[in-house]
């Protein structure tokens, strides 16, 4: 580690600033900035550091942030992609106005006794009445959170009153967290801890064999939710801290984050219908991101359309793009859907916004990636192998018969669909690049085949032959080509197994995997029997806390919990978020090569993204971004819990759905300089509940899914 910055004075109230760090200056400042030269502000850092843990699984005595595992191209970088508007580095003020948007509609507030036990029991006359369901607003009530008076705030900042005590304080160091107490903000590998089983179980200091050894339990019930009891009588071969509540697990998975409604739906619906229902999205009325979306009017537009709207070789689409994308996953009744493109958007990547896509991304977004999201894979391949913007991204607009270009034909084969475990070789690829010519676009966004670009000849990839005698003929060449590509034996094991990694652990066992490749077989590559296989499979079940929530992920889950919703300048507040994620190398679509974004621990556990989930989780709750409304840190415990082990108790289950571990409980104890017993004289916890609650954010029961 590089030397430690000079010692911080004891922290003001009055203070505002925190200078960061020049490596570190793509982040708001603030209180508690955990930017390089703030180390100490945060409490989780000891004043004596050490080494990288000699286990990746096991918790650092101090901790001192290292990277783990190969690192994805940016990913800890300090640079956004793509221009940086003004607001993004300064010092803007929180504003908090503006009442929430009418989320969900389908929850049932009695369900929050089973959920949530230490809430303030409903007001009379709180319920909708004509037996309708209730106003998210009555939910929240109901819940016990968001009190009169204690709602959503509006306004900047106030002063907040305090010593240089508890400055000191927030750069002391936390004992007694024990080993796996909290994770490093949710990044990487360093965040993927478990428990002592996993220190026992691997003495080699390997990573969990989870392919070859399994989680403990393992096949193919008829239904998710007999899958789930299934599990529910197994041990776990990897146990993390996390509950192994079914429904918390689903929502963990399923969604980008559950929060409080979600978690009423799926326990009154039941697993099954909660499952089936978000494999019809249609059916499922989305009245906040309807309109949230009308601040970018760019993301229906056809591509004619966006041509006669903006000028030529304007992002302005692109940039509406990327940000719709994060508004979705925010604020989406349609979660599994959501969840499904971001994992197309991967595997078909093409990166957004690039200069060849100003006029047509949008269209590959709306007319490849969502409409066959949830469809069959072999039609959304042919989809794309057909449209403008995968055309430029991988060049193949500029191939030609006479200067063939490789880069589409070669990436059709290792990334979209055999991979190079499939055993083909530089002629296969060539063969390959040869088929797919002819595939261009003219100078008004549109794609065309012509045949006096086509290539023509005996070709061979794998197996598939073709005489290829007629130019004229190229494109239906083309096409049978693709089509076998898609129901290739070693395509269905490459999107198992991507499959598997993104819904069940880094390392998915091979028993679910080959159970998934026959199911997109027997299927004719249809996505949603490959989910149905995957939810009612009890590996699946049994994987709770084996996936680490990238930055992206993590941002979005804290956003949902907080119940951060649209407000004055929704648009405003949404390109905050975006540039917040860029700035950890995880913005929506954004990644530059054609392989997508990492999806396992490994490639994301730097400093950088562990600094800069922290710094999002404070972002979040003191409401940093302008635009957007926020919940008062205080609301989201309700009424003024007795004591301030009570208090900590409430909190926890509201914001990680489950109690803490009595060492990690003990730890915020000693954070608060408070025991158990200690009363609570006011809800904010005399102003420490904004520093409590990033905390809680920052811990090991966030990072995990």
């Amino acid at each position: 580690m590089a030397d430690r910055p000079p010692a911080l004075p004891p922290y003001d109230a009055g203070d505002d600033w925190v200078e960061p760090h020049p490596d570190m200056r793509g982040f708001a400042p603030g209180r508690g900035t955990a930017t390089s030269s703030a180390y100490r502000a945060h409490p989780y850092e000891l004043e004596r550091t050490y080494g990288p843990p000699a286990h990746p699984y096991e918790m650092p005595q101090a901790y001192e942030v290292r990277p783990y595992g190969p690192q994805p191209p940016q990913a800890y970088g300090t640079t956004p992609y793509g221009p940086q508007p003004p607001q993004a580095h300064g010092r803007a003020q929180p504003q908090r106005s503006g009442p929430p948007m009418d989320p969900r509609s389908y929850a049932d507030a009695p369900m929050l006794d089973h959920i949530f036990p230490n809430r303030r029991p409903p007001a009379a006359g709180s319920g909708s009445g004509n037996g309708s369901l209730p106003t998210p607003a009555t939910v929240e009530a109901r819940a016990g959170f968001g009190a009169t008076g204690r709602g959503r705030r509006s306004g900047a900042h106030s002063r907040r009153a305090g010593s240089a005590g508890r400055g000191v304080r927030r750069r002391r160091v936390l004992a007694g967290l024990g080993a796996g107490a909290f994770a490093f903000g949710g990044a990487g590998g360093a965040a993927a801890l478990l428990s002592d089983v996993v220190q026992r179980k691997s003495e080699q200091h390997s990573w969990p064999d989870t392919a070859v050894e399994g989680l403990g339990a393992e096949g193919l019930a008829d239904s998710p939710a007999a899958a789930a009891a299934v599990a529910a009588t197994a041990t776990p071969t990897w146990p993390t801290p996390l509950s192994r509540d079914p429904e918390l697990h689903l929502l963990r998975r399923a969604t980008f984050g559950p929060t409080l409604l979600d978690v009423v739906a799926v326990r009154q619906l039941g697993i099954d219908a909660w499952l089936e229902r978000q494999f019809d999205p249609a059916t499922i009325d989305d009245p906040i991101v309807n309109e949230v979306l009308k601040a970018y009017p760019t993301v229906h537009m056809s591509t004619a359309e966006i041509r006669a709207a903006i000028k030529e070789n304007d992002w302005l689409a692109m940039q509406e793009l990327g940000q719709a994308t994060l508004a979705r996953q925010l604020w989406s009744n349609r979660q599994l859907f959501e969840v499904m493109v971001d994992f197309w958007s991967n595997h078909l990547n093409v990166t957004n916004p690039f200069g060849g896509g100003w006029d047509v991304r949008t269209s590959y977004d709306n007319d490849v990636i969502r409409k066959h999201a949830l469809g069959r894979f072999s039609d959304m391949l042919l989809e794309s192998a057909k449209h403008p913007a995968m055309m430029r991204y991988l060049d193949n607009a500029r191939s030609h018969r006479r200067s063939v270009n490789e880069n589409y034909g070669r990436e059709l084969l290792e990334l979209h669909t055999v991979g190079i475990e499939a055993g083909y070789t530089e002629e296969d690829v060539r063969n390959s690049a040869y088929i797919m010519t002819g595939r261009t676009v003219d100078r008004e966004g549109r794609f065309y085949f012509d045949p006096g670009r086509h290539w023509t000849g005996e070709v061979k990839v794998l197996d598939f032959t073709h005489k290829n005698k007629k130019a004229s003929q190229g494109m239906k060449v083309g096409d049978a080509y693709l089509r076998y590509l898609a129901m290739h034996p070693a395509t269905a094991q490459r999107i198992a197994f991507k499959l598997a990694r993104r819904f069940v652990c880094d390392d998915p066992p091979l028993t679910l995997v080959e159970r998934l490749k026959q199911s997109y077989l027997d299927n004719g590559s249809a996505i949603v029997p490959m989910l149905r296989t995957l939810f009612s499979s009890v590996e699946f079940w049994m994987s709770v806390g084996l996936k680490t929530r990238r930055p992206l992920e993590n941002v979005v889950a804290t956003a949902r919990i907080l119940g951060v919703a649209p407000g004055e300048d929704t648009a405003k507040g949404v390109e905050g978020l975006y540039w917040m994620t860029s700035q950890l190398g995880h913005a929506p679509l954004n990644w530059s090569p054609p392989d997508g974004y990492p999806d396992v621990a490994e490639a994301w556990g730097s400093a950088h993204a562990t600094l800069g989930t922290w710094n999002a989780h404070r972002a979040l709750v003191q409401g940093w971004h302008r635009g957007l409304a926020y919940a008062a840190a205080e609301s989201l415990v309700g009424v003024k819990p007795a004591t301030v082990g009570e208090y900590l108790d409430t909190l926890s289950l509201r914001l990680v759905h489950q109690p803490m571990l009595a060492a990690h409980k003990k730890a915020l104890l000693n954070f608060l300089d408070a025991k158990e017993g200690s009363r609570v004289k006011n809800v904010k916890l005399g102003g420490m509940v904004e520093h409590i609650v990033p905390l809680v954010l920052d811990s090991v029961y966030h990072a995990l899914r």
